[in-house]
């Protein structure tokens, strides 16, 4: 059976980013796809210190269990990535970025060609540059991008009222479909994905 990881990205265990990632997850349960939440948690998360270790190690040099079981899951083998985030200052949770830069970095040839989405939550405003910050972690992986009927975001404060947000749980409930509709249709096996290049890297400053 195909399988999405989701990382909720709040401190909240329960709150409101928890019950949009719930309503992809029942969705693509309806749709024949497994689905496992990880919850970030409230501990402070390390961040990437670009030491390069990962790609000797085939890992990130730090050992902490928050990166360790997203690890496990991750080689185990997943279909589909859903990442979801609160609203911070007009941007997703620092934790959870601190977490996707060393998570794609690592792991990045795990992540390749697995469709992906990020799920906003906030109060007012704020939740078109998060989705926009999130998915960047996508494009530079190339990660099909999934689409819903509109940008993947709901909105509440206080736990629980994300459910008030019909058109957001509907959102939710679209992208679950069409996450499923693409693993079908993408699960083609390595043969069937674009042959990549050697990547070219062009600095900007050059010296001599």
């Amino acid at each position: 059976m195909a399988k999405v990881l989701l990382i909720n990205g709040s401190p909240r265990a329960k709150g409101n980013t928890r019950l949009a990632l719930e309503e992809v997850a029942r969705t693509l349960g309806e749709e024949g796809v497994d689905s496992e939440i990880v919850n970030i948690g409230k501990g402070a998360v390390q961040g990437c210190i670009a030491c390069g270790m990962c790609g000797r190690e085939g890992r990130c040099t730090f050992r902490d269990d928050l990166y360790s079981g997203i690890l496990r899951i991750v080689k185990e083998g997943i279909d589909g990535l859903v990442v979801g985030s609160p609203v911070y200052y007009g941007g997703p949770n620092g934790s959870l970025c601190a977490l996707l830069d060393r998570v794609f970095y690592s792991l990045g040839a795990y992540l390749r060609f697995k469709p992906a989405a990020s799920v906003v939550v906030c109060r007012r405003g704020g939740a078109s540059a998060s989705f926009d910050r999130l998915n960047k972690y996508f494009t530079i992986m190339n990660m099909p991008v999934v689409s819903s009927q509109y940008w993947n975001m709901v909105y509440g404060q206080t736990p629980g009222e994300a459910r008030l947000d019909e058109e957001g749980m509907q959102t939710m409930r679209t992208l679950g479909r069409n996450m499923a509709w693409m693993i079908r249709r993408l699960n083609v096996g390595e043969d069937g994905h674009p042959e990549l290049e050697t990547p070219v890297w062009t600095n900007f400053i050059r010296k001599g």
